[in-house]
């Protein structure tokens, strides 16, 4: 800076403290007992004083009246009592019906021009136990191809677009979900394709080999991928129910690949998508007009397997084996892709669970609310207390380990069984010390709870319940899954209840038939460093014991 500018600085410096402040609105001077303009909203009375540097107004209550009109706390006078919407009890009942080959029909009225209609199988890869694994994983792939009546998927395609309709085929480990969303007016189109996609699918070789390559691309993606889940989900149901039922895989080994053919897949379909086994769901369309509709298209009309010589290459029966809780390990030393673009390490996975509760189990909604309270995600998720972020995986892991890169909860409830499990991963060289932290705050899950966490949780879990079911392809699959096992629907209105009654010794108690169980541990990646399963179970089975040096915690 040189001499002139410093000089002009000076004098602008000077100028501010001997200038004149010039105000954007002329401040006015009120009297002491003069009264203040407010903001327009009634009278405010006030007197000014001037202290401390600037004038400062001391608003006090008025006690003058404002209106003659009575306060809000009485009611009007002269005015007719208020009559307020009510939902109708025919928009709060399920209704169903049972056909005469004991398929089920239920549906459920919802305002709006488009509705959701489907299919819920009880099928699944827990029935897999006399097939090649990876046959529910094929039909997934091979949902809403050729049919009798479409001769290709974009037959199908074109006929969902004519009426603004979508279509997905799910599949879970005891459940097969065909579902369409379209326009209610087309309720005829959308029953008569998906009976044509689940009774009479050609299963062309064409489409089969597809399917194949799909499933195989699929599996090497799963293998690049630096998200385990899906792997880690199959490897501890493998561990916990041992080479039976719920334990067979859900993806396609790919040793099993070229074993699954034509044949194979219609065997299946012959004995796991008959009527008894199925439950048709619609949401937001006319029960009657739904029921006249499958028996035409379901009922009336045979599948093509029926029609057809079938090589015999599997039971002549579906397996009906209760699910069997083992405990175990199943692990597997690999390397897992580093994904450079999230600045993520490497990291190694571990999975420990334990035997839960079926959903008709009278323990499945205190279990359901500890799931909620042990909580957890991601060291990088985002949220606030409504997302979890309170929850006892966050603030006495996550928050605590900063090798710690996420620590979950799940709860798998079945029909007769259940598997509560909490997934956790780190870097290799924490293995030790992330298992022992796992193993510590599953003990600490018999601890009572404050009343203020069980509060959070149960209203946590109240609002998740509430909010999923706004939804009408949730409120579908709800409907689809309770009437398929039980022949009926529980309204929310039930869960909320039991939700409520939940206390501090349901929890209690509930934590402790878990760790009664034996332990089941699933590991993924470099995992030299992981403790045997008898390290584990010994350190379950003394309160937490430590299975090796003093943690890290920074």
């Amino acid at each position: 800076m040189n001499v002139r500018s410093f000089t002009m600085l000076q004098t602008l410096r000077n100028s501010w403290r001997t200038f004149p402040r010039r105000f954007a609105t002329k401040v006015t001077v009120v009297g002491g007992d003069e009264i203040g303009s407010g903001t327009g909203i009634g009278q405010i009375t006030g007197r000014v004083r001037s202290k401390d540097g600037g004038p400062h107004k001391v608003n006090t209550p008025s006690k003058e009246v404002v209106t003659h009109l009575p306060p809000l706390t009485e009611p009007l006078p002269n005015l007719p009592e208020a009559v307020y919407a009510k939902p109708l009890v025919e928009s709060a009942t399920t209704k169903v019906t049972t056909l005469v080959n004991g398929l089920r029909i239920a549906s459920e009225p919802r305002y709006g021009q488009f509705c959701t209609v489907g299919l819920v199988l009880d099928s699944g890869p827990r029935y897999e136990v006399a097939y090649p694994s990876g046959v529910s994983h094929f039909l997934e792939k091979l949902a809403f191809n050729s049919t009798v009546n479409f001769p290709n998927k974009d037959a199908i395609l074109k006929e969902l677009e004519k009426n603004g309709g979508i279509c997905d085929c799910q599949s879970s480990r005891d459940t097969l979900i065909y579902a369409a969303s379209i326009d209610s007016r087309a309720i005829e189109s959308v029953t008569r394709l998906l009976a044509d996609v689940t009774l009479r699918p050609t299963l062309s070789e064409q489409e089969v080999n597809l399917a194949r390559r799909a499933v195989s691309f699929e599996l090497e993606t799963l293998g690049m991928r630096p998200e385990q889940e899906p792997i880690l989900m199959d490897m501890i149901h493998a561990a916990a129910y041992k080479e039976n039922t719920l334990g067979l895989p859900k993806l396609c080994p790919p040793s099993n690949l070229d074993s699954i053919d034509r044949n194979v897949l219609m065997n299946y379909l012959r004995y796991h998508h008959t009527p008894d086994r199925m439950v048709i769901a619609g949401v937001g369309v006319d029960h009657d007009e739904l029921v006249d509709h499958v028996t035409k298209y379901f009922v009336d009309t045979e599948a093509i397997w029926m029609n057809e010589n079938l090589t015999s290459t599997g039971p002549n029966q579906v397996d009906t084996s209760q699910a069997q809780y083992t405990g175990g390990l199943v692990k597997e030393h690999c390397e897992i892709p580093i994904y450079a673009a999230a600045g993520l390490p490497e990291l190694a996975h571990v999975v420990l669970g334990f035997e839960g509760c079926s959903h008709q189990d009278s323990d499945f909604v205190p279990l359901c609310v500890l799931n909620i309270m042990m909580g957890g995600g991601g060291s990088f998720s985002a949220g606030g207390p409504g997302k979890g972020m309170y929850s006892r995986l966050y603030t006495k892991v996550l928050n605590r380990y900063h090798w710690m890169y996420s620590a979950t909860a799940y709860n798998h409830a079945y029909v007769d069984t259940g598997l509560f499990c909490i997934h956790g991963s780190a870097p290799p060289q924490h293995m030790r010390d992330m298992v022992e932290v796992l193993t510590r705050e599953l003990m600490n899950m018999t601890a009572e709870p404050s009343n203020e966490e069980l509060m959070r949780s149960k209203i946590q879990l109240q609002s998740m319940l509430l909010m999923n079911l706004e939804s009408r392809p949730v409120v579908f699959e709800d409907v689809g899954r309770q009437v398929l096992v039980t022949g009926y629907r529980k309204r929310p209105e039930h869960f909320i209840n039991e939700i409520e009654k939940v206390t501090a010794a349901d929890i209690q108690r509930v934590a402790q038939r878990l760790l009664n169980s034996v332990p089941s541990v699933a590991a993924r990646g470099d995992i030299q460093n992981l403790p045997e399963l008898k390290d584990i179970t010994n350190a379950l089975n003394s309160s937490g014991r430590s299975l090796g040096r003093r943690l890290s915690r920074c």
